[in-house]
């Protein structure tokens, strides 16, 4: 049973009961509203509806998305709920989010626990919500904080609903027994239903402002801007009218890519860290961490083991570098107290308790987990791994932070290769979701069981990678990069690119990505590359002499662009140096319109990945989406590369690689795997639906 109906006196209760987080599926909407006839029919005088378990309801079933919708749908529940003749009150505790708050805001009555929050998070689906939230909520908060809520999709604490009137009390306590007094005090005092539709809306503001406001932040994306539109129509139109205005807007947005994407996003989140390889592998301990390096990946590294409350060794070459590491550290703790991710005492207990610095190896015996985080270079690399082995407990997990270098050499160069693998993650450590753990051809599944478990430890969405230059992220984004500058070789602009690309929805465009990580990182991976280069790739000069000139983008002030605090501007010493390279190659430029650089783009980022899942570095195309959308600022309502390419049209994308390879072959070569599920008449999504388990 889902929902279970008890009487108490005069007080009808109504209780779900479909975990983890009772959902609004069909069992429970049906019972909501059977439940309050049963208790209208029997002579209850007031009801109290609530969760059991650790939460109210937290939204849409999603084991019911893309299936033909069933009766009694949310938005007649919530009607029926809020024309009750007898007071109906929500006792709300964990999250009311989504549906669940739009019935909670259906009740008549509704009080909180302290922790509790409460959220329309739908516009992160694609969708606007549809049973009612964007026309009642703005007539209890007002319509700023009601775009802010519902444009934005966090979810906010009970405190603030407090304040803004979305919850009339909050106390700590039981959810039912708080519930049953509060019923209880109301019909002691008579009081009489109050339907939030009866209140006036309140006080327009500029919707039009509001709207352009949200249209920046929103990079692209439709479902917050549609949000603005349906809240305005409360404004203009009678309550009901304003209901249908939201379900006309809710199913325009439910036919669009963007909520295919976001679905797609959505439920890729959840399936990527299911590996049926590490079924009933249990991973090996986890309370020590050590660090080995104290720069600014280190620090992150460390800061985010702090954060999740693991025990932290970290270990610098002297004390100059130790004092700079722990400078680093207390400033991303200090950050992260500002911002509420910590307590004022969570913070103190971190930097007396629970970190530990040191300048020799012999501290991290005792440690689980051990991560070098130093130069991106294989001797030096490898040094560290000597040194660990000799010093690291039996069992002890090995891991190496890099970016782009081999894990199996590495291993190699151990006794303990089982116990070596590698854990990339993104800077800054302690901010960015993705963690990409790549596991090496002798790493012990329970090795690999213990990356996921530190990923999941630290919030991270750990996404498993195979062995091979850049793993899945680096590696394809060196594809697209260098799609980006034969383009400029060829005649567009980085500005032009730049601007394109964020059109598209990335939050900064290639050229403005590079200045931001240094674009030193990327002279010394061409550096690095180069005794191996096949005479036949065009490799553009212009960076290199931009870096031989001593500007590394945002940190010295210059690169493709001049930099000035949070302003940029282009750099006018870039394209002379662009001109002169295409002059030095005999290249004639020409036009690029910004929707064909978007498509070159876009094509060469598909097919390396294709390649990806084809080799088998990454397991299934959701893997390589969630890399792309958790650490490389790919538009998340795109849904990821490969997602984005179904919905575009493989064949299509094929035709465009065949023809741009007319020009250039080497580069553009199209991926088996890419030809073959053209040839079949299939696309990527069906490999994720082949390795669901």
């Amino acid at each position: 049973m889902t929902l279970y109906y008890e009487k108490h006196g005069d007080v009808a209760v109504l209780a779900a009961d479909n975990p983890p987080v009772n959902a609004l599926g069909q069992a429970v909407r049906g019972g909501l509203q059977d439940g309050l006839l049963r208790a209208i029919g029997e002579g209850a005088l007031a009801v109290l509806i609530l969760g059991r378990g650790r939460t109210w309801f937290a939204g849409a079933d999603i084991r019911e998305f893309g299936k033909p919708r069933v009766a009694p749908f949310l938005p007649d529940v919530c009607n029926r709920i809020e024309a009750s003749p007898i007071p109906v009150i929500a006792a709300i505790h964990g999250t009311a989010l989504g549906g669940g708050l739009e019935v909670a805001l259906s009740c008549h009555y509704r009080l909180a626990v302290p922790g509790a929050k409460l959220g329309l998070p739908e516009v992160s689906l694609g969708i606007i919500p549809g049973a009612g939230g964007t026309q009642r909520l703005p007539r209890l908060t007002g319509y700023e904080e009601a775009i802010a809520m519902i444009s934005g999709g966090r979810p906010i604490p009970a405190s603030k609903a407090l304040a803004l009137g979305l919850v009339d009390r909050i106390e700590e306590g039981d959810p039912m027994e708080l519930g049953l007094q509060y019923a209880r005090e109301l019909l002691a005092r008579n009081a009489p239903t109050r339907p939030v539709s009866a209140l006036p809306p309140p006080a327009p503001v500029d919707f039009e402002a509001a709207k352009a406001q949200v249209t920046r932040k929103a990079r692209g994306q439709l479902s917050p801007v549609a949000a603005v539109d349906a809240i305005a129509a409360s404004a203009r139109m009678p309550f009901f009218d304003g209901l249908a205005e939201e379900r006309r807007i809710f199913r325009e947005l439910m036919e669009t890519d963007q909520r295919e994407g976001l679905i797609h996003a959505f439920f890729a989140e959840r399936q990527v860290a299911k590996l049926p390889e590490l079924n009933d592998v249990s991973p090996r301990p986890l309370d020590m961490i050590g660090v080995i390096g104290g720069g600014t990946m280190g620090a992150g590294i460390a800061t985010a083991a702090l954060l999740a409350r693991l025990r932290v060794t970290l270990v610098e070459i002297d004390t100059d570098a130790l004092d700079s590491a722990r400078k680093r550290i207390a400033g991303n703790l200090s950050g992260a107290l500002r911002r509420g991710k910590i307590s004022q005492s969570h913070h103190d207990e971190v930097l007396s308790d629970a970190l530990s610095l040191a300048t020799g190896y012999d501290a991290l015996t005792d440690a689980d987990v051990i991560i070098e985080a130093v130069f991106e270079d294989m001797a030096i690399k490898k040094q560290v791994f000597a040194k660990l082995e000799a010093i690291a407990k039996p069992g002890a997990v090995l891991a190496s932070n890099t970016s782009y270098l081999d894990i199996d050499e590495i291993a190699a160069s151990t006794s303990r290769a089982p116990d070596v693998i590698g854990l990339h993650f993104f800077s800054p450590a302690h901010v960015m979701r993705l963690l990409e753990v790549v596991v090496g051809h002798q790493s012990a599944a329970d090795v690999t069981a213990t990356g996921f478990a530190l990923g999941k430890r630290l919030g991270k969405v750990s996404v498993r990678s195979g062995v091979c230059d850049g793993f899945i992220g680096n590696r394809i984004l060196f594809a697209y990069r260098t799609c980006a500058d034969h383009m400029v070789l060829d005649g567009a602009s980085p500005y032009q690119i730049d601007r394109a690309l964020e059109a598209f929805g990335f939050p900064m465009g290639p050229f403005a990505v590079a200045d931001l990580a240094g674009l030193d990182i990327g002279w010394a991976n061409r550096k690095r590359l180069a005794p191996d280069r096949d005479p036949r790739e065009r490799v553009p000069r212009y960076a290199d002499q931009l870096c031989e000139g001593g500007h590394f983008g945002q940190k010295t002030g210059r690169g493709y662009y001049i930099h000035d605090g949070r302003t940029r501007q282009e750099n006018p010493d870039v394209l002379p140096l662009i001109e002169a390279e295409r002059a030095d190659l005999g290249l004639s430029p020409r036009a690029f319109t910004d929707d064909e650089i978007t498509r070159r783009y876009m094509a060469a980022m598909v097919n390396e990945a294709a390649r990806v899942v084809e080799e088998g570095i990454a397991r299934r195309p959701l893997d390589v989406d969630m890399v792309l959308l958790m650490g490389y600022g790919f538009p998340r309502y795109h849904g990821g590369p490969l997602k984005w390419a179904d919905m575009q049209g493989l064949p299509g994308l094929l035709e465009d690689i065949h023809r741009f390879a007319e020009a250039d072959d080497f580069f553009w070569q199209p991926s088996d795997l890419l030809m073959k599920l053209v040839a079949q008449g299939r696309v990527f999504d069906d490999l994720n639906k082949e390795q669901t388990p």
